[in-house]
């Protein structure tokens, strides 16, 4: 393992960041905390780009959105609504990611 990932896998475990077993997403890696998640991509042996904070749920992911009535989660047309706290905390996870993997 390289320097530079050694140093972004501390970070991310510093930041209290979990990345989560998820086989069946091949091409994504899925950082969580605090019930919110953003996906990954994956390079051979780096991270790629990096996706819009969101929930995982049984119906997959849910991107965190704003709309006029306040944040959401949505999900293939159909929507959720986010508490503030949730979409604070969606928010914190995709800044400290994007800090961690810089």
């Amino acid at each position: 393992m390289d320097a530079r990932l050694l140093a972004q896998l501390e970070r991310i475990a510093a930041a209290g960041i979990q990345l989560l077993p998820t086989p069946e997403l091949p091409r994504h890696f899925v950082f969580e905390r605090a019930g919110c998640v953003v996906l990954v991509e994956r390079r051979d042996n780096e991270f790629g780009g990096i996706g819009s904070p969101g929930a995982l749920t049984e119906r997959g992911f849910e991107a965190l959105v704003e709309r006029p009535s306040g944040p959401a989660f949505v999900f293939k047309g159909d929507e959720r609504p986010a508490t503030p706290e949730q979409a604070e905390a969606a928010r914190a996870l995709l800044r400290d990611l994007r800090q961690a993997l810089n």
